[in-house]
């Protein structure tokens, strides 16, 4: 039996920032994820400055030899109407591929790793936390996404009816008759709202790499929601002909809408596992990032890892990220007081789909690094 001070389970961004955060500590950490790395990891990838800011990434040592596509422009539309394109003028954004990304990341941090390695079991004995029947430490850390095992522990708290937002999306290196047919351009993002308000697809043209996908907030009528994206898509030039393999799903829960205590004794969540995606957008490497960050502070200085002590990293999301919302609320995305046919009109508007929608609600432009703020 091996023994450590506390356990990550998820090695993505969340896992690994916090890892490494926690070196020079004094503290043993052990990381632990079911996949080897690199691994395949579909997402939209789009990183902003802060987050490279907060990362401390070299942006010229990154790109080299990895995908790093400059955003300047974003499109934005209202399925079935022509989208708005905004010109930023600067670099708003980073296009980066998750594989890529997050092996990065973990390469960074030169705690203990376990990969490929599946969480089989978890047991509680004499105080400690026991994975696998190998691995023994007081705390653990749940990292590793909307279905973490540690966040099975902690439960998803009162009711369940927790807003559970679905998404299907692929990712691949386009032929050289693909790139030249795909009207996508590659520091133009593209944002297409559902007409229901309830969800959102994009498409993501990172050098030869496209990423397209749609997310809704459940899963009824999700494939039929793509299905007709795409091929309105591919209708007005905007996709290839002949997109490959099968769409990928995974789930993740917005901050507003999700129920899930953060802490108990001798666990703590971090990331998506923690249900903290951006309520408006869905994006959540961001808070990721900086939850692992507020995480390893707290746990850097706690005398013990009861809840109680634990709680002060509770507190530092609730004062960074704000309160939850109702949980009784629904909707995705878009605020309540924005309903048909306003949001038709708001989305033909310049000046709504710059200053709300993209450097708002998908940019977070006026929230400071975290560092800024501790």
């Amino acid at each position: 039996m091996e023994t450590y001070d506390l356990i990550i389970v998820g090695a993505g961004p969340a896992g690994s920032t916090f890892a490494k955060a926690l070196e020079g500590s004094g503290k043993r950490a052990l990381l632990i994820d079911k996949q080897d790395f690199p691994r395949d990891k579909t997402c939209a990838g789009w990183v902003t400055p802060t987050v490279m800011e907060t990362l401390d990434i070299d942006l010229a040592e990154y790109g080299n030899g990895r995908t790093l596509q400059p955003v300047r422009r974003f499109r934005i539309g209202m399925m079935g109407q022509p989208a708005v394109e905004n010109d930023h003028g600067s670099v708003i954004s980073y296009g980066i591929r998750r594989c890529e990304f997050d092996d990065y990341l973990l390469g960074r941090t030169n705690t203990p790793k376990q990969l490929g390695v599946p969480v089989k079991s978890i047991t509680r004995k004499d105080g400690n936390w026991l994975i696998n029947d190998t691995w023994s430490a007081p705390l653990l850390v749940g990292a590793g996404g909307h279905f973490c095992p540690v966040a099975r522990l902690i439960g998803d708290g009162p009711g369940s009816h927790e807003t559970v937002v679905a998404a299907k999306e692929i990712e691949f290196e386009m032929t050289h008759k693909q790139a030249k047919t795909c009207e996508a351009r590659g520091d133009t993002p593209e944002i297409w709202f559902c007409r229901d308000l309830k969800g959102y697809a994009w498409v993501f043209r990172k050098g030869n790499y496209l990423n397209v996908g749609l997310g809704r907030e459940d899963n009824h009528k999700l494939t039929k929601h793509l299905q007709d994206f795409v091929e309105t898509m591919k209708a007005t030039g905007r996709l290839p002909e002949d997109l490959p393999g099968r769409f990928k799903g995974h789930a993740y829960l917005l901050y507003d809408h999700a129920g899930r205590a953060l802490v108990d004794d001798g666990l703590l969540l971090i990331g998506d596992a923690a249900g903290l995606a951006y309520t408006q957008s869905g994006e959540g490497i961001r808070p990721a990032i900086e939850s692992a960050l507020l995480a390893a502070d707290v746990v850097r200085r706690a005398a013990d890892f009861s809840a109680t002590s634990l709680q002060a990293y509770g507190d530092a999301i609730v004062e960074r990220f704000g309160h939850r919302g109702s949980k009784t609320e629904k909707g995705f995305q878009v605020p309540g007081w924005i309903r048909m046919p306003l949001a038709s009109t708001l989305m033909r508007s310049h000046w709504f789909t710059r200053k709300v929608v993209t450097e708002k609600w998908f940019l977070h432009q006026k929230v400071a690094p975290l560092a800024a703020n501790s």
